[in-house]
């Protein structure tokens, strides 16, 4: 059974940084790629950063670019997403997810067949 199990979220003012981790156990097949979502209330789920996890290639939405950072340890099984600056607009419920199947956006979720459980991150001004 596939698990993803985020962590490292927490509350923090602005300007602050965090680091969330998403570790992976269960698979039968290594991931192709991994991704980092967020959902905050009253809005739809958006990818905000991808990592190709066999060589390292990142891809992420334009509003995050020089602020996140997704990286791997394949030894560990395990994702992360470095935050730096936050600001309030970042408030969400942060997800992990894996496997990218089919064609098309980058960054839809439901071409992601696994998913984490998430990991609130709160910003106050």
């Amino acid at each position: 059974q596939v698990q993803l199990v985020e962590s490292g979220g927490g509350s923090v003012q602005a300007g602050g940084s965090l680091r969330l981790s998403c570790a992976a156990s269960g698979y039968t097949d290594v991931p192709n790629y991994m991704a980092w979502f967020r959902q905050a209330p009253g809005k739809k789920r958006e990818g905000v950063a991808r990592i190709y996890t066999a060589g390292g290639g990142t891809l992420y939405v334009d509003s995050v670019k020089g602020r996140f950072t997704i990286s791997r340890d394949n030894a560990k099984n395990t994702v992360y997403l470095q935050i730096n600056r936050l600001n309030p607009a970042d408030t969400a419920m942060y997800y992990c997810a894996s496997h990218l199947v089919g064609a098309g956006d980058a960054f839809a979720p439901n071409r992601y067949k696994y998913w984490g459980q998430g990991t609130q991150v709160t910003v106050s001004s």
